[in-house]
């Protein structure tokens, strides 16, 4: 079998499944953290969701904080903080109380979208100004904060000072590719459900690249979906439950993610259909054999430095085998 030799990743939205309450989605989450730091990922993200009754994501730092803590050497992080919701010098604080309780094992990925719908984002927002466009300069700040004692200003961040924790740019646009390249950080691209400007965004990325005292060349990271079992018809079976997921975000509906189904048209209109299909088109998924050809045509084409993945799969057994297939893939095994 073909060696991918590609370092692989997580990103755990974290939500509730049918019938969990709140407190055992966040077991699941460690659960699941702690089965894939045994196969060798390397790393762990969650993301940032507010006023979502079906995600336990709102509080992402101390998620991740409790990652760590049950954990022993994967790198967790951010997928990402929200900036727009946050003050740089309060999430530099909380990210260099984490690096300092847990030394060279915490990302720090950065979003420029609220998570969340827009009066949420009103409640969460920190100033009556568009935190939006200040995204930037709140980097640019984060990583003073993050940087040497002899650079810092007036406010500093302690802890903080001279952590250097790593950052990493989250888009699902070519915005943030372009913001990337100058700034010379790693880019991470949301593919798993805004697939549409990837292509346009890796390239944007890697030609305006700019060199900087992070990162001397690109480092560019997909996110996808994956679901991987014993055979296509039993994946294919799987994703249903990421297709109601998605089902979810594009009614508008505030349902707990729900086992597969035998015929997801009993569920979902042509036109809602078309659109999911569209939001989830960059999936991997089907048998160890149907997945290697899928991951090996995609490296042929991207070529990228690091595969996040995400399985939206009811079944927490089936999800951690999800993985394992996906890890022995990558590893010719």
């Amino acid at each position: 079998m073909t060696t991918i030799n590609i370092p692989v990743s997580v990103l755990n939205l974290a939500p509730i499944r049918d019938g969990q309450t709140t407190k055992q989605a966040i077991d699941s989450m460690v659960d699941l953290a702690q089965a894939v730091e045994k196969m060798g990922y390397k790393r762990y993200w969650i993301a940032e969701h507010h006023n979502s009754p079906t995600l336990v994501s709102s509080a992402t730092s101390i998620l991740i904080k409790h990652t760590l803590e049950h954990t022993e050497s994967i790198r967790v992080g951010s997928g990402g903080v929200m900036l727009p919701n946050h003050s740089p010098l309060v999430v530099a604080e909380q990210f260099g109380t984490m690096e300092t309780i847990y030394p060279n094992r915490l990302d720090l990925g950065l979003g420029r979208a609220p998570g969340t719908d827009m009066l949420t984002a009103s409640a969460l927002r920190r100033s009556k100004n568009d935190t939006v466009y200040t995204f930037p300069e709140d980097i640019k700040e984060i990583l003073t904060y993050f940087g040497p004692e002899d650079q810092q200003s007036y406010v500093r961040a302690y802890p903080g000072v001279d952590t250097n924790i790593p950052l990493y740019i989250l888009g699902s646009s070519t915005d943030s590719a372009h913001l990337a390249a100058s700034m010379g950080l790693p880019y991470v691209f949301a593919s798993h459900f805004a697939p549409k400007q990837m292509e346009a965004a890796i390239s944007i990325y890697r030609k305006r690249f700019q060199p900087s005292k992070y990162l001397d060349k690109p480092y560019m990271m997909v996110c996808l979906n994956v679901i991987a079992a014993e055979t296509d018809e039993e994946a294919a079976l799987l994703s249903t439950s990421m297709q109601q997921f998605f089902l979810n975000v594009v009614r508008g509906t505030k349902i707990p993610m729900q086992p597969p189904v035998d015929n997801m048209d009993k569920l979902w209109n042509p036109m809602e259909r078309e659109m999911i299909e569209s939001m989830s088109n960059m999936t991997f998924m089907g048998s160890k054999d149907t997945i290697t050809k899928q991951i090996t045509d995609f490296q042929d084409k991207y070529n990228v430095n690091e595969i996040m993945a995400v399985s939206y799969i009811y079944d927490p057994d089936k999800q951690k085998r999800s993985y394992e297939i996906f890890k022995e893939v990558v590893e010719g095994r």
